[in-house]
């Protein structure tokens, strides 16, 4: 008896490509759309209407002649991603949505679906790939990086975990971006040109500021530039002989007050704004551009820097609460006091940097080679051993 797989149709052309993959490796294939956002106000024109996505997942369906619906899941999407991401920016942190969705949305509520309907798995158009290894007795699913290294999707499935892996097919992980849309043309599929869709998972390229004023309101504050030779910054090359001291010293953010620098403008609300960001600031006649180095939700305070080279934007390490340490190889999990060479990365396409991770009662520290730019509180880093991803958590 032929297995069953339920593809999550999206309108575009990696999961219409992986649906067809499917149907030829001889899976019984069924698709099924998402639909889990409804307020159009907030996002930018036409960059993401779901009724178009919803049609074209259709026509692909129809195309590969499998049966197709589409399930409404905005409740849930309400509840476990927009509630999440406005709590979270409230608190001046950055979430990343994609990687809550694909851990509570795409890989739980619809992998539960999926098997409602009798699937034996779910598949995606992620650009990773999934293998299985045999460990004495027991058996481990790998999260790998998918083949095309412009398209490696692997960071936004990093919270997945064994059971969500083993219900899980990526068809199109071995494959590049340009013969994904070669197999498309060649199959007819409506979707063979569609360009990648941007922005949050579902939502789309959204106006952060609109989408954020549904809950927080605009409230004025200052924007205080703080110069490169700021005191906080001439100490970074201390010597600290006990290790915890040192990991938790090479951690630290910066810790600034107004009276650090000088106020240069305005803004409307600091929990609008990110570690790292360029744009938005409204402040004009810099000799370089001004850079986000930290904001201050509670005094309403944004501290920028001039240049992408200001030493506020970098940090050697950073730290994961034990209680957000996720590992997707839950064999390959350290110990209290061990130590472990990783690849490791802070944000999608960014290329893996050599890092060393270190177990201690306080939590998981993560200490790069080379000093990482815009380490941002609520994002996810994701550790790897070569190609395979093998654990994540959130950065507090």
């Amino acid at each position: 008896m032929k297995k069953r797989v339920v593809v999550g149709l999206s309108g575009g052309v990696d999961s219409s490509v992986a649906a067809f993959l499917l149907l030829k490796q001889g899976y019984d294939v069924i698709g099924l759309f998402m639909k889990n956002w409804h307020d159009e106000s907030v996002t930018i024109s036409d960059e993401c209407p779901w009724l178009d996505d919803s049609n074209d997942a259709m026509l692909v369906a129809e195309k590969l002649g499998i049966p197709f619906q589409t399930v409404d899941l905005s409740k849930q999407y309400q509840e476990k991603i927009v509630d999440y991401m406005f709590n979270e920016y409230e608190m001046g942190r950055t979430p990343n949505p994609d990687i809550l969705c694909n851990r509570e949305i795409k890989f739980d509520v619809f992998l539960k679906i999926a098997l409602k309907l009798g699937a034996d798995y779910v598949a995606t158009g992620h650009y990773c790939r999934k293998d299985m290894i045999q460990k004495k007795q027991n058996k481990y699913f790998q999260l790998l990086s998918g083949k095309d290294p412009n398209k490696d999707q692997s960071y936004f499935l990093c919270q997945l975990s064994q059971e969500q892996l083993s219900k899980t097919l990526f068809p199109i992980g071995k494959l590049l971006k340009s013969e994904v849309r070669e197999i498309a043309k060649k199959e007819g599929l409506i979707t063979a040109n569609k360009r990648d869709s941007q922005g949050l998972c579902f939502i789309g390229k959204v106006k952060l500021p609109d989408f954020l004023q549904q809950k927080l309101k605009p409230k004025e504050g200052h924007i205080v530039e703080i110069p490169k030779t700021f005191n906080g910054y001439q100490n970074q090359k201390i010597d600290v002989s006990k290790l915890k001291m040192e990991l938790a010293f090479k951690s630290k953010k910066h810790c600034y007050t107004k009276q650090d620098g000088k106020v240069v403008g305005i803004h409307q609300g600091a929990h609008y704004f990110t570690k790292g960001q360029r744009k938005g600031l409204g402040v004009g006649g810099t000799t370089e551009p001004l850079f986000v180095i930290d904001t201050d939700v509670n005094e309403n305070v944004i501290y920028v820097g001039l240049g992408k080279n200001h030493p506020g934007l970098y940090r050697h390490g950073l730290l994961v609460k034990l209680d957000e340490i996720h590992w997707v190889r839950p064999d390959l999990k350290i110990k209290n006091g061990e130590s472990l060479a990783v690849m490791s990365r802070i944000r999608y396409r960014q290329k893996l940097e050599k890092a060393t991770i270190y177990l201690t009662d306080s939590g998981l520290y993560v200490i790069f080679e080379h000093p990482q730019s815009a380490i941002t509180e609520g994002q996810f880093v994701a550790w790897y051993l070569k190609d395979e991803l093998i654990g994540s958590g959130v950065i507090s």
